[in-house]
């Protein structure tokens, strides 16, 4: 029976005090779980330079929305021809997104960001220096493929910062509804400074998103380095479910065509409903994009505690009665409808960018060059017809097909089931390993053959920060 060395006398070589084995046998433990628990843990600095790096990106996508009515007061443009416009933004990147995803599968570019985030603020720049719609449409689609060639990137390297957390991701999506919500506020501030001809200025948020990029790059790669390339080869890679993501790609499309088709006309629409002048067309869209912010936040929240394909269909679901509401609904009431629909559309919003990664874990470049770049902006190409509906008819009129969309987008996804996320085999794996307290060799060998394969508990496993469910 092992004693305690009177006091004084050293223990002999070999042996130690037990009490003293069973302090550092805690401390150990508590050291492995502390760290197991701090490598999921979100990184906050990273997220919130990316985030502020997303909101001056996505200025641009609004700005050329915002941009429509006065191309239509100052060039007498036709909704045809206002519409087409929108149109060169969001052809052209809905094409290269999924490209540059691709890209982004087999080798990380990081320098993409701040390189995008410039071309994207000088094609915006541009666009109101000359009056030819030729050279207006090239410096637009310019700006859509810096806007195409940023997302599939960004959102890569959110996804490591945020540890697979859907609230991270909420944040980091809220970044891009900002940007979007300021961009009527900034294209009427500076239009009034000088008219269309005074764009230029536009170019002050790509500086300061190229700048923030910079930042984020040096924050997320610093300290990641070492540490992604360890855990890179045991992260379980999955299967593809393609039949699952086209299914959620096709509920995207109707989303896409809601909001690029409201985006386009709102401002116009609300002027005819309300009676109001430019500031009412400008409240309007405001409120459309500052809606987004709220439901974004929300959606990463509900899903935590629903479940991610669960929170996806009730926002289709009660996104069909706020469309209508604004296309029926005359009077100040407009702008209620506008909040409710924006919140249903952007409930969802960076669900869709975790959900179709988890679908695709073996190319998460591209189902975020899909979900936030080919899906979305194929909205635009809906944008003509709107135009050339609401010129032969009226604008409400036009209007009126989109309360139907997002009931398709909700019959896609009845029998869409929740993925597993890899982040989740992780860390049942890092917390089975800090459970287990130090051992001898021979019991270190017998715990290492019977630990758990990171590939079975990715098919078990739901993520720390997501109840899993199943089925429709």
């Amino acid at each position: 029976m092992p004693t305690t060395p009177p006091p004084g006398r050293a223990a002999p070589p070999g042996r130690s005090d037990p009490s003293q084995r069973i302090h550092q046998s805690r401390r150990s433990h508590r050291s492995r779980r502390s760290e197991a628990s701090g490598a999921r843990r979100p990184s906050g600095s990273p997220l919130l330079l990316l985030a502020l790096g997303h909101a001056c990106v996505d200025v641009y996508q609004g700005a050329v929305a915002a941009l429509v009515p006065f191309f239509l007061a100052e060039r007498a443009y036709t909704y045809a021809a206002a519409s087409g416009i929108v149109l060169a933004a969001s052809l052209l990147s809905s094409v290269a997104q999924p490209l540059f995803g691709a890209l982004t599968d087999k080798w990380p570019m990081p320098w993409l960001l701040p390189v995008s985030t410039l071309a994207g603020g000088v094609g915006v720049a541009l666009s109101g220096v000359s009056g030819s719609y030729a050279l207006t449409l090239t410096v637009v689609a310019v700006s859509g493929i810096g806007v195409a060639a940023y997302h599939p990137e960004s959102a890569r390297m959110a996804r490591v910062a945020s540890r697979g957390s859907h609230t991270a991701m909420g944040w980091f999506s809220l970044g891009g509804n900002l940007g979007f919500a300021t961009a009527p506020l900034a294209v009427s501030a500076v239009v009034a400074t000088g008219g269309l001809h005074a764009s230029p200025l536009l170019i002050v948020p790509a500086l300061v998103g190229a700048a923030l990029c910079l930042a984020a790059l040096r924050t997320v790669n610093a300290p990641t380095t070492t540490g992604r390339s360890a855990s890179a080869a045991t992260r379980p890679a999955g299967k593809d479910d393609w039949p699952a993501f086209l299914r959620m790609s096709g509920a995207i499309v109707c989303r896409s065509i809601v909001f690029v088709g409201l985006s386009a006309f709102i401002s116009l629409y609300a002027r005819q409903r309300t009676g109001g002048g430019e500031i009412a067309g400008t409240a309007a869209l405001f409120v459309l994009y500052l809606g987004g912010a709220i439901g974004t936040v929300a959606g990463g929240r509900l899903a935590t505690r629903y479940g991610r394909v669960r929170v996806v269909r009730w926002s289709y679901a009660l996104t069909v009665p706020a469309v209508a509401g604004i296309v029926l609904v005359p009077g100040p009431l407009l702008y209620l409808f506008v909040a409710l629909t924006s919140a249903g559309l952007y409930v969802p919003f960076s669900l869709h960018v975790t959900l179709g990664q988890d679908y695709l874990p073996r190319r998460v470049g591209t189902a975020s060059g899909v979900t936030l770049g080919l899906t979305v902006s194929v909205g635009g190409i809906a944008s003509p017809l709107i135009g050339a509906a609401a010129d032969a008819t009226s604008l409400q009129t036009a209007l009126a097909p989109l309360i139907a969309l997002p009931a398709l987008g909700w019959l896609l996804l009845r029998t869409l089931h929740e993925p597993a996320m890899p982040e989740a085999a992780m860390s049942e794996v890092s917390m089975s390993e800090a459970a287990t307290p130090a051992a001898d060799p021979a019991e270190a060998a017998a715990s290492e053959a019977a630990a758990p394969d990171p590939a079975r508990a990715v098919a078990r496993a739901p993520h720390r920060d997501l109840p899993r469910t199943t089925g429709p």
